[in-house]
This record gives structure tokens, C-alpha cells and sequence, in this order.
């Protein structure tokens, strides 16, 4: 694959990178990502190393992979180099990004505070400048909420948009991969590379305000938010306050859990029932809840689901765009104690439910500070048309 001396990884001074990464790979000499480098999350495979998906006794008991990730070779091909894998969550199953196994990715956008997970070592990379964008993947929120403390912009792509072939599952009818970068432009870039072509086109028209999802945001992240949204007007026509979830965000969230425990146990189940393997905390207790997910329970979860897709395919038709914060508060600080963890991850998973359960294109972008802190502002679009969030999100960034 490369076809220049491999380039060098900076030093790693965020601790983003799991120290079993492969060497950096250089890209093509020419391309139109020539001269820039990316960072993968340790979900992706590459051929010859074994994909750790955050685990040690994962990353010792599996063989080498034996195809590389399309989206990898993509980007190689394009011209950009590939420095190494980052750090994530153990098996993806957070959206904090405190690996117990491999420490917290230092967020250098907000010091002794998280850097969102579970895509926390890609997210950490780009914001310390160590690459110039890098994978992500994101079934519940692993590349908006970390997009949103990092200070970045991130997409989770349309359901199915972006090929997965040769990477870790987690909840298949969820996961999505995605990436991160410091500016709007280059993620449009990124997108015309790795998007399919089934695009549903149609001009922005008219914005709606999620006013159910603002009010589970901290006074500050809203207000700040909301002059944000003031301020870019002229990009953001025939505003509309809406209620996203007349059942209530809540039972959004609960909905998720189910569905996406269920999905998570019949991928990692067997294999943790046979091995018994050392889980850091938080995740030892979503995997034991996982456990005991019933078919019964599933099924109804997933009638509540087509429920709420329904619910956004009507509001989100081609030209629509609903607003909604991509966390509810800033960056907590490392080390939360299993209540607070527990509650701020309640919080996000309401805010992140909407895109996971219904399949559609969700982009956070930097919206400003509070207390010194990044915050994002999500963009959620009509199924199909990520390019149209990516170029509203370059749009904004300009202004």
C-alpha cells in the first residue's frame, strides 16, 4: 500500500494511541487528501494486526485480521497518511471515553475533563493536532458527544451510508462509522470520499428547534446555544420550535437501551460467558444488563422504535433540519464517581437517540464555550443527505 518512507507518529503527548498501534502508513503520493494524516479507532481492521475494539483480553485471544477496512485503504489511496489506532472505550460501550485498560485520552480543549467517548482517542488526537482528522465510529453518541467536549466537528453518517465491511460490530442496526476534524471543510472533503452515492438532495429550507431536547441542557449550554443560533440566522431559515419526542426523550433513551443491549450481548455474550474476562467498571454493569435483556422485552422496544422513526422521517423530510444540543452539559471532570457517571450518561443518551434509533444524519459542530469549554450544536437531517448537514456545517463555521 505505501508508496513513500512511512511517515512519523508525533509524540503521543494526550495518551490517544493503544500501545499495541501498528506503524504509520504512508499514503499515496498524490490524491486529494495528499499531505494530511488521520488516526483510526481501534475498531477498524487492519490486515495483520489484530483489532483490539478496547480490550486486552479481546485484543489476546483473537487473530490478526485478515482484510483491511475499505474506508482505511480509501483514505490511503486518497494520499493521506495513517499514523496509528486510538484508544476507545472497552468494546465501545460508554460515551465518556475512560478506557480502566488504557486511561482517558487527555482532552486539551478542557483540561481534567473527559474527552467523550467511546471514539475518545480519535477525538483526542485531532484536538492535540497529533493528525488532521481521524475515524470514529458511532452507535449511541461516540462521535457527537466527543466532537461536542473536543471542540470538533463530527458526523455519524446516515445508517448504512458509510461501509463497515471489516470493522468491530457493536449493535449492527446502530453503528455507523465516522470522523472528526478541526475544520467544516475538510469533513466535506472527507464525506465525498467516503459516502455512498445514494444521496437524497434538496436545499436547506427550514429549521426546526428541538425545544424538548434544549430543555435537557444545562441553563448555560442552552443560552450560549441559542445565541449561537441568533447570531447565524441568515444560514438558518423559517425557524420553528418543535417538540422532537412527544413521548418524551426518556422513553427515547429507555427504547435505545433495550434495543441496543440486545444487539450488544448476541455480539460480545458467548464470547465474554466462555472467557470471563477482567470488564472495567461501568461496562461490567451495562454487559450484566445486556445479559438479561428477554426476547420479550426486545420486541416491544422495537415496536417502539419503528414508532419514533416514523416520528422523524415525518419531521425530516428532504430540506428540513432540526437543532438540538450534541451533550447536555460541558465536559464532565475524569473520574466521575458510578452516580454522576451514570446520570451525565442518561443525560446524553436522551440528547443521542433521536439519529441512533432512526437512522438519520446527525453532525455536531463547535458552537462556542461555557466556562472555557467547548460545546457543540447538532445538526439533525433528513435520511440520505449528509452532504447537506456537511455543507450547512461549513457554512456556519465561515460566518
Amino acid at each position: 500500500m505505501a508508496n513513500r518512507p512511512s511517515p512519523e507518529r508525533p509524540a503521543d503527548t494526550v495518551g490517544a494511541f493503544v500501545p499495541h498501534s501498528p506503524p504509520p502508513i504512508a499514503g499515496k503520493p498524490q490524491g486529494p487528501l495528499a499531505g494530511l494524516s488521520f488516526a483510526v479507532k481501534d475498531l477498524y481492521d487492519l490486515a495483520g494486526y489484530v483489532t483490539g475494539g478496547g480490550s486486552p483480553a479481546w485484543l489476546a485471544s483473537h487473530a490478526p485480521a485478515a482484510h483491511t477496512s475499505p474506508l482505511i485503504t480509501r483514505l490511503l489511496e486518497a494520499g493521506a497518511d495513517m499514523l496509528g489506532k486510538t484508544v476507545c472505550d472497552e468494546f465501545f460501550y460508554s460515551i465518556a471515553g475512560e478506557n480502566a485498560h488504557y486511561g482517558t485520552p487527555r482532552n486539551v480543549n478542557a483540561r481534567d475533563r473527559i474527552p467523550g467517548g467511546s471514539s475518545s482517542g480519535s477525538a483526542a488526537a485531532v484536538a492535540a493536532r497529533l493528525c488532521d482528522f481521524a475515524l470514529g465510529s458511532d452507535t449511541g453518541g461516540s462521535v457527537r458527544v466527543p466532537a461536542a467536549f473536543c471542540g470538533l466537528h463530527g458526523l455519524r453518517p446516515s445508517h448504512g451510508r458509510v461501509d463497515l465491511e471489516h470493522a468491530m460490530a457493536m449493535a449492527p442496526s446502530f453503528d455507523t462509522a465516522g470522523w472528526f476534524t478541526r475544520e467544516a471543510t475538510l469533513s466535506e472533503r472527507i464525506g465525498a470520499l467516503l459516502l455512498d452515492p445514494h444521496c437524497v438532495a434538496a436545499p436547506v429550507t427550514q429549521v426546526l428547534i428541538a425545544r424538548d431536547a434544549f430543555a435537557l441542557a444545562d441553563d448555560a449550554v442552552r443560552h450560549r446555544l441559542q445565541d449561537f443560533i441568533t447570531a447565524h440566522h441568515e444560514y438558518l431559515p423559517a425557524r420553528e420550535n418543535i417538540e422532537l419526542a412527544p413521548q418524551g426523550l426518556d422513553v427515547w433513551r429507555e427504547c435505545m437501551r433495550v434495543c441496543q443491549g440486545f444487539e450488544v450481548w448476541q455480539q460480545f455474550g458467548a464470547w465474554i460467558s466462555a472467557t470471563r474476562p477482567a470488564l472495567g467498571p461501568g461496562i461490567r454493569e451495562r454487559m450484566e444488563m445486556a445479559s438479561r435483556i428477554d426476547v420479550a422485552s426486545v420486541t416491544g422496544a422495537r415496536a417502539v422504535r419503528e414508532q419514533i422513526r416514523a416520528r422523524v422521517a415525518t419531521l425530516l423530510t428532504p430540506g428540513t433540519v432540526v437543532l438540538l444540543p450534541s451533550a447536555p452539559c460541558i465536559a464532565p471532570r475524569c473520574n466521575l464517581d458510578s452516580a454522576a457517571a451514570d446520570l451525565f450518561r442518561r443525560r446524553s443518551m436522551a440528547l443521542t437517540a433521536s439519529a441512533s434509533l432512526s437512522g438519520h444524519p446527525q453532525l455536531s459542530l463547535p458552537a462556542g464555550t461555557v466556562e472555557g469549554c467547548p460545546i457543540g450544536l447538532s445538526l439533525l437531517g433528513w435520511r440520505g443527505e449528509d452532504e447537506a448537514l456537511l455543507a450547512l456545517s461549513a457554512a456556519l463555521s465561515r460566518s
